[in-house]
């Protein structure tokens, strides 16, 4: 099922009162940057960039080592609370039935490999990022043939924050033809993505989903 801002704000106002303060700070943070990636329909870039700060809003904890492995921890602790309780399997569905070829060309994109980046720094150790990029590439065709969907996921978001850096440090050129197919391609993940997580989250309010770092301070 696909959801949509209106959707998903609809079922918030019904049962957020059985929601704890942190969580129903987190999906209502969540949902209006939703709502602000809706409004941007037709600009990849501001939507793709709105998807993130929604999907930031529904995990992140505490500020964190700001690398891919300290965001792969915190991914991963969040995909397993969300995968445990997806009783009817929709993370599953939205990746092997709606976006299967989506994802595979998606990560069989250099552009968004950050070992590729490393190297063309010249940053010393990632001379072999082409021997590690078809390393990768096995990792993800095992894991879909595993239907492991938390390493597909890990490996995903892997990716998608790569191009989230490239984006929000101005590494790229708002509506350039040159990372187009890659912006359009994580917009659209993040745009089913994203509702999903929060869907399971307001219809498990009793999970632990963590304080967020930034909460309302009244002074």
């Amino acid at each position: 099922m696909e959801f949509t801002f209106k959707e998903l704000k609809e079922k918030q106002r019904t049962i957020r009162s059985g929601f704890t303060p942190t969580l129903g700070l987190r999906v209502h943070r969540c949902l209006s940057w939703f709502d602000r990636a809706e409004q941007a329909k037709g600009d990849e870039d501001a939507t793709f960039v709105f998807l993130w700060v929604s999907f930031n809003a529904a995990y992140a904890e505490e500020i964190i080592d700001s690398t891919p492995y300290g965001e792969r921890s915190a991914f991963d602790g969040y995909f397993q609370k969300l995968i445990t309780l997806d009783n009817n399997s929709r993370i599953y569905d939205a990746i092997w039935e709606k976006f299967p070829q989506t994802i595979r060309v998606f990560l069989n994109n250099k552009y968004i490999f950050q070992p590729f980046w490393k190297y063309h720094n010249q940053i010393e150790g990632y001379e072999d990022w082409q021997d590690r990029f078809d390393a990768s590439k096995r990792r993800f065709n095992s894991a879909l043939a595993n239907k492991d969907t938390q390493a597909v996921l890990t490996m995903l978001f892997d990716s998608l924050y790569v191009l989230r850096n490239q984006l929000v440090h101005g590494g790229a050129t708002w509506n350039s033809s040159v990372n187009r197919e890659q912006v359009k391609d994580g917009a659209n993940i993040l745009s089913f993505l994203v509702p999903i997580f929060v869907d399971l989250m307001m219809d498990n309010p009793q999970t632990d989903w963590g304080a967020p770092y930034y909460p309302v301070v009244d002074n």
